[in-house]
This record gives C-alpha cells, sequence and structure tokens, in this order.
C-alpha cells in the first residue's frame, strides 16, 4: 500500500480534488486513514447485503472507486445468476478496480464500467450501493439518482448510502469535526496535510445533514431508512423498498 503524501508539501494554489492517477494511486492509504470506520463498513457491506441479494438479480456499486464494496459483496454473497455492477467514472480508479477484481478471480461475477453514475440504467436490482458517492454529485442531481435507483430495485430490494454528514447544530458540528481531526491526527495527518486536503474538498465535497438524506429517501417511496453503521460524522443507511 503506498502512502497518501499528496499534501505533506505546501502549495501556493490549492486546485479542487479530482480522482485522478495521484489519488488513486495512494486511494487505499488515503481512506483507511481519513475515514473512521472505513474497513469495518466495508467488511460488513458483504454480510449486510446477503440479506437482500436475490436469484438472477443484480447488484451496482455506482462510484465504487477500487471496487472495495463490490468485492465484499462478492465475497459473501454466493448467489446464482448474481451480476455485479462496478461503476466509476474515473479511469484511474476503474483501472485498479480492474486489477482488484482480476485478483480476486472475479471477473464472472464483478463487471466494471467507466461511467457517470448518471448515465447507469438501474434494471433488475437487489442491492444498490452508494459508499461515499454521493457527496461528490451536485445536489440538485441527487433526487434523479435515487429515484431511478428506486424504480429499478426489485421488491424488498435494498440500496446503501453512505455520508459524511453535516450535524444538525453549530456546537456539535464543530465536536465531530474536532473528532474527525483527531482521527486523522493519531494516523500521522499534519496540521497541514489537515488543512490543504480540506480546502480541495471545499467545493468538491457537498454535505448534508442526516435529516435530509432520510427524508429524501423516505419521499421518494423507500418503506424503510435506517442509520446501520456510524462513526463520527460518516454515517450509513440501509433503505429498504
Amino acid at each position: 500500500m503506498t502512502e497518501d503524501k499528496l499534501y505533506k508539501k505546501p502549495f501556493n494554489n490549492i486546485e479542487d480534488f479530482k480522482f485522478d492517477s495521484h489519488v488513486s494511486a495512494v486511494f487505499d492509504d488515503m481512506v483507511d486513514r481519513s475515514v473512521p470506520g472505513y474497513r469495518t463498513l466495508i467488511a460488513n457491506i458483504g454480510p449486510l447485503a446477503s440479506h437482500f441479494i436475490q436469484k438472477n438479480s443484480a447488484c451496482y456499486d455506482l462510484g465504487c472507486s477500487h471496487g472495495a464494496a463490490a468485492l465484499s459483496v462478492f465475497k459473501h454473497c454466493q448467489v446464482p445468476g448474481l451480476e455485479i455492477h462496478a461503476i466509476d467514472n474515473a479511469r484511474a480508479m476503474i483501472k485498479r478496480c480492474q486489477q482488484m477484481v482480476a485478483q480476486a478471480q472475479a471477473e464472472q461475477v464483478i463487471k466494471t464500467q467507466l461511467n457517470n453514475i448518471q448515465n447507469i440504467d438501474i434494471i433488475n436490482a437487489s442491492f444498490v450501493i452508494l459508499n461515499l458517492t454521493l457527496q461528490f454529485i451536485a445536489i440538485s442531481e441527487r433526487q434523479k439518482i435515487l429515484e431511478d435507483i428506486y424504480a429499478g430495485l426489485l421488491p424488498k430490494g435494498a440500496c446503501l448510502l453512505t455520508e459524511k454528514i453535516v450535524m444538525p447544530d453549530s456546537e456539535h458540528e464543530k465536536l465531530f469535526q474536532q473528532l474527525h481531526i483527531g482521527f486523522k491526527s493519531a494516523n500521522n495527518y499534519s496540521d497541514l496535510e489537515i488543512s490543504q486536503k480540506r480546502k480541495s474538498l471545499e467545493n468538491v465535497l457537498l454535505r448534508e445533514s442526516l435529516e435530509t438524506h432520510i427524508l429524501r429517501l423516505q419521499k421518494i417511496g423507500f418503506k424503510h431508512v435506517y442509520p446501520w453503521f456510524q462513526c463520527f460524522n460518516f454515517v450509513s443507511l440501509i433503505a429498504i423498498k
């Protein structure tokens, strides 16, 4: 695993964060050290999916990055006729995903695709994953994406949505931001790295409140919406049709 040193040196101009080849090269280290509970989250996506995956159906990992969630489903859901679609719009990320899928000998089940998730037709799905993906999509486009997912889900299918959220009041927003910064500091990111990375994400990672996410999913028609995992200001929801 290559160490993330992307923001170690001071920059005169900090560009908006993008999932390019530089990020892809250090992504596994970056996400482990930046997202509290990430490995626990990934390890449990597969077991959770196993309660919803149906025979001869599809699973979609939208914004799959290196395919960790798709591979978790593959490991825990050996279901006849299952197709897993791993989709990302970053060429470097999907290239690495293809390598990870090949390494796991999962090519017959996991199909990778370079594309924007807005272009994907969700068909015959029993499980759809948006793991730290929607937060990088324009807020105005999120409703349509989730409506399309709902329409393409089979009865009793589910959508997993993981997001970094805004807390409902300034006091707790400050607390959870401090906890997150402390987590990154404990993982040997310097104050400079933390501040430069935060600046690069300001216009790219667009957070919403937990209430906003839940209400949107309920209004679309999901029968049950539950938080099933949270660590600081990172929350994962399961929305069941």
